[in-house]
């Protein structure tokens, strides 16, 4: 069995010309062009995918390769997979070639052997160099241009470039993938030649945007193991939402690739105390420019929904018309699809991800560690989320005291602290009782949620003094005020409840 360490990149079909002279610099000691083929095995029912594994058997020079892939790690792009390689005769696969061990417990491998069928076909040609470094590295960078294909006819564009760490230090392949993605044209990829072809032969129709979930942490785990169990856990959001973004407008993506950075930026705050802020500085630097590319991103959301249905959200008042007017010239202004699209494909954007990568894979907080700060990530991280959740608790009971009478403004500036608390709960929450925590974050989440239906009124309210007509900004300003009146009440219920639960980390 092998591990590959490896970056995949999706790339512009001409950045295959521009490879040589981006590795002119390094020591190339091969270089190789072949066309492969490869096609894909799964049951009708797709068992091996449902397992995360991926069976096939590449062609080559008259040779044929079996290969088994078993479900891994993949961070950002890299990808880290148990990998099993055996000779074959011919293109059908061989199962008892591969190890016993390979296989899940539950999986009857002989039924398995008895249902397989070809599912689709990957065929590209290849372009490849192994490469050493100046730190004695090895490095095999290769590039594919050709295309997926299934048996019905479907096909998808081949265009990637991928390194494998063959021998050597991980950092020595960051190093070498910064310097292909100094000029751009390269994107991350988590998404497999298999993936693709799956999702060809399975008639995908899109992966669907989905909430940032709590981290899964368990009490005995080290503070470093839950420090990088979340930071991955965040980077596998952004990254399985800038495909779906990739693929398809939609704000709503991008907004979850942000509550991603958000929850990077927390993990930051929560282990502030033990790493120091050096540590992560450039990171740090790097996030708050990716925010400030998307600051544009509550201007729009918000305009998108007063907009969408025809104005639907304003039906009742007599300037709708006028109104959605007005957003929509608002919205022309704001970025478009293909200028985000862009920025993803831009040096600094994949130079951020490798980055953030690399960091936790080579824990580049240690260098910056004294031996205290050391034992102290050593501990259980039950000892971190016992103090940190009661802090912040505080700060929360402070800030929506019951006896404080809020205005739209205040309940505005507490929107960060609240989304604060709520992300540190989404670090450690995992580590108490299920029901007791979906109890006592609900209350808050809709408090969340209140807030920003409050802010869906601002660009209304902005409007509306240059309503001409009288009556109809007589008529607007009444609704505006029924619309607060019934938040401000709501927003109340739900104070009122979450200050009067028991929070879920206390007996």
């Amino acid at each position: 069995m092998d591990t590959e360490i490896e970056l995949k990149f999706f790339v512009s079909s001409d950045f295959s010309h521009r490879i040589r002279d981006k590795i002119v610099s390094v020591k190339q000691l091969q270089q190789s062009q072949r066309e492969l083929g490869n096609i894909y095995f799964d049951t009708p029912d797709f068992t091996l995918r449902k397992h995360d594994i991926g069976l096939r058997v590449c062609r080559f020079d008259g040779v044929y390769i079996q290969t088994l892939k078993t479900a891994g790690r993949v961070v950002a792009g890299l990808h880290q997979r148990p990998e099993y390689n055996a000779e074959l005769n011919g293109p059908e696969p061989d199962l008892s070639l591969i190890p016993v061990d390979a296989w899940p417990d539950d999986l009857d491998v002989d039924a398995l052997s008895q249902a397989l069928q070809p599912l689709f076909s990957t065929d590209f040609v290849r372009q490849q160099w192994l490469l050493a470094t100046d730190d004695g590295s090895q490095i095999e960078l290769a590039s594919d241009q050709g295309e997926v294909s299934t048996e019905a006819g479907d096909k998808d564009v081949i265009s990637e470039v991928e390194l494998e760490l063959i021998s050597g230090q991980t950092d020595a392949l960051f190093s070498l993938a910064r310097s292909l993605a100094d000029e751009g044209g390269l994107r991350l990829g988590n998404l497999s030649k298999a993936a693709r072809g799956y999702r060809l032969a399975t008639g995908y129709q899109g992966d669907p945007v989905k909430a940032l979930s709590i981290v899964k942490l368990g009490a005995d785990d080290s503070q470093e193991k839950a420090l990088i169990r979340i930071l991955e856990h965040a980077l596998n959001h952004w990254h399985y939402h800038e495909q779906i973004y990739i693929e398809r407008e939609s704000l709503e993506a991008l907004q979850e690739i942000r509550y991603a950075v958000l929850l990077i930026r927390q993990a930051f705050v929560l282990f502030g105390s033990v790493v120091p802020r050096r540590a992560s500085s450039l990171l740090r630097q790097e996030l708050q420019w990716f925010e400030g590319e998307l600051a544009w991103l509550d201007d729009a959301r918000t305009n998108a929904r007063l907009c969408e249905d025809k104005g639907q959200y304003l039906r009742k008042l007599n300037a709708r018309k006028t109104l959605v007017k007005s957003l929509k010239v608002e919205q022309a202004r704001l970025p478009e699809r293909e200028d985000i699209v862009a920025l993803l494909h831009t040096s600094r954007y994949c130079n951020l991800l490798l980055d953030l990568s690399r960091w936790i894979l080579s824990k580049g907080w240690q260098p910056f560690l004294d031996d205290k700060a050391a034992d102290k990530l050593a501990q259980p991280i039950q000892r971190l989320a016992d103090k940190a959740l009661p802090e912040s608790w505080h700060e929360l009971l402070d800030a929506f005291d019951e006896t404080k009478p809020l205005t739209r403004h205040d309940y505005f500036d507490q929107y960060p602290r609240l989304q604060r608390n709520l992300l540190l709960g989404t670090c450690l929450a995992s580590l108490y009782d299920k029901s007791r925590r979906k109890a006592f974050r609900l209350p808050w989440l809709d408090m969340l949620q209140g807030i920003e239906e409050l802010r869906l009124l601002e660009p209304v309210r902005e409007r509306v003094v240059e309503i001409d007509d009288e009556e109809d900004k007589k008529q607007a300003e009444k609704w505006l005020a029924r619309k607060e009146e019934s938040l401000f009440h709501a927003m109340t219920q739900s104070r009122q409840t979450g200050l009067r639960l028991t929070p879920y980390w206390q007996e």
